[in-house]
């Protein structure tokens, strides 16, 4: 009989789709998956999975280079986020079908924040759409989602490792994946072809891109550290900290870290490399037991 599992994926951008790897690890080595919860790209990679369209996801992250990367960033005028995530969205749509989260063939949850009430708000039933956009929108980074009432935004702000929002049966066991661990950079041997003037052009869009995200924010003399990067160490220090807490609360059988090193926020095109390190985290730490 397999050991069954509740399953919970934090958020941490590309990083997330090392949870591909340790997915179908866990399945390699005879273990059941039963409910998801996620966060973020936590939420992408879970709901997705319940959807039974995980490969149709890997196979198309496979496909992702620099350039087409950079192509998916739609920037906004909008004071509330730079980018409005609109080709994203668009791309999720032609991956798969938007369905009901309650009629999947197993309990999923995605965790987003409500900014104007303070709270979370767990996604258990409704569109899969509209709960993965709420739990993917980086504040400052990503439009937030309106709602009648709301503004919901990335569920990392307060819960990025949602152990305490997935659905429990009787027998299983609680695995988590934190893809921002502390934890020394662990690669497995991986190559990945680059043609030169794709890089060069890529570094000159690379270099717009930031040059747009410096006039965005505050001009300052002090320590060399650009609006990007100010934005991107502070959630991972918050979120990094709100999950250690969580954890010591609502404590793990398995906990499979990434290290938060592996690589950078929006390094989507390393899919290759994340689903190879989750994977091997997943392996080492299941072998452990």
């Amino acid at each position: 009989m397999k050991q069954k599992v509740a399953l919970v994926l934090s958020g941490g951008g590309a990083r997330g789709i090392a949870h591909i790897g340790v997915i179908e690890e866990l399945e390699s080595q005879g273990f059941e998956i039963t409910s998801i919860a996620g966060t973020s790209m936590g939420s992408v990679v879970g709901g997705i999975y319940a959807s039974g369209k995980l490969d149709v996801l890997k196979k198309w992250l496979f496909t992702l280079d620099k350039l087409k990367v950079l192509n998916m960033v739609d920037f906004s005028f909008s004071k509330q986020g730079l980018v409005k995530g609109d080709r994203v969205s668009g791309r999720m749509k032609r991956l798969m079908a938007d369905t009901q989260i309650e009629d999947l063939r197993i309990p999923f949850a995605a965790v987003a924040v409500d900014l104007v009430h303070s709270k979370e708000v767990v996604f258990r039933s409704g569109s899969m759409y509209e709960a993965l956009r709420a739990s993917v929108s980086i504040p400052t980074i990503f439009t937030p989602v309106k709602t009648d009432d709301g503004l919901l935004v990335d569920g990392g702000v307060m819960n990025n490792v949602p152990i305490d929002r997935v659905e429990r049966t009787p027998g299983d066991i609680l695995v988590a994946v934190d893809v921002n661990a502390s934890v020394p950079v662990n690669k497995p041997a991986i190559t990945k072809k680059e043609e030169k003037a794709r890089q060069s052009l890529y570094r000159k869009k690379m270099l717009e891109f930031q040059q747009h995200l410096r006039g965005s924010g505050p001009k300052s003399s002090g320590p060399n550290l650009g609006y990007f990067d100010l934005i991107n160490k502070t959630l991972s220090l918050m979120t990094h900290h709100t999950a250690r807490l969580l954890m010591e609360k609502h404590k793990p059988d398995i906990l499979i870290e990434v290290s938060h090193e592996s690589c950078e926020m929006y390094d989507f095109y390393k899919a290759e490399e994340m689903v190879e390190i989750g994977r091997h985290a997943a392996s080492l730490k299941l072998s452990s037991r």
